[in-house]
């Protein structure tokens, strides 16, 4: 008999029933958070590394670090009416390679892609529409963002980004003990790494290389506040 899919939960969600169908699948048809009976209100569910993960919305700060990006790219745009560069943010991104789907906080892609998706009212971009990724991380998400630790035995969100030849992932750690943003580059799809990354603590200038030529200020950037809960 199959097993019935595991279910990661992250907010204050319980779900113990068996599902009707895999997790990817039911994620694909928009039917996942019904089916887990989740609140809408923010809460996101992505599978990651073949397992549901459930997380409550972001906090503000964590939405502003994604502006900014955003607006750094917007601003480059105002400037040169011929840089290429979009962002879009909260879209379901389809990893049909290795059955999972995120939610990226941001994704960078050029302007004939960008078009296209928007012409076509696309629900769920493909690795290959995007250019890069960015996730900030939050408490409940950090360890389904970073690399895999030593003793974590499915992929995160950096191996599958690797996996499916997205070219940059742009991680910014907001943990107390990291506080800085690393830009992974060089994605083997082989063994599911990025072979290359330069890091930037908060408050330093991010300096994305080409093809995106572009710099992002972090001075109002900050860390997490530990606590309770």
């Amino acid at each position: 008999m199959e097993e019935s899919p595991k279910v990661s939960v992250l907010a204050t969600v319980h779900h113990h029933r068996e599902l009707p169908d895999t997790p990817y699948n039911l994620w694909m048809r928009d039917e996942l958070a019904d089916v887990l009976d989740l609140p809408h209100d923010g809460t996101r569910v992505e599978i990651v590394g073949g397992e549901i993960i459930v997380s409550p919305g972001p906090d503000m700060a964590h939405n502003f670090i994604v502006q900014d990006v955003s607006d750094a790219f917007a601003a480059a745009r105002a400037a040169d009416a011929s840089y290429p560069w979009r962002c879009v943010a909260t879209q379901d991104l389809n990893l049909s390679e290795v059955h999972d789907g995120y939610i990226p906080d941001l994704c960078v892609l050029d302007r004939t892609t960008a078009a296209e998706g928007r012409r076509a009212q696309l629900r769920k971009a493909l690795p290959e529409h995007l250019e890069l990724a960015l996730e900030v991380t939050s408490p409940s998400t950090a360890s389904e963002d970073r690399l895999p630790g030593r003793r974590r035995a499915r992929p995160t969100k950096w191996n599958g980004y690797a996996r499916v030849g997205i070219p940059y992932y742009l991680l910014v750690d907001r943990d107390p003990r990291e506080a800085r943003t690393t830009l992974f580059s060089s994605p083997d799809t082989a063994s599911g790494d990025y072979m290359e990354a330069v890091s930037w603590e908060f408050g330093e200038p991010i300096k994305l290389p080409e093809p995106f030529g572009l710099e992002i200020t972090t001075n109002e950037w900050e860390p997490w506040q530990r606590g309770p809960g």
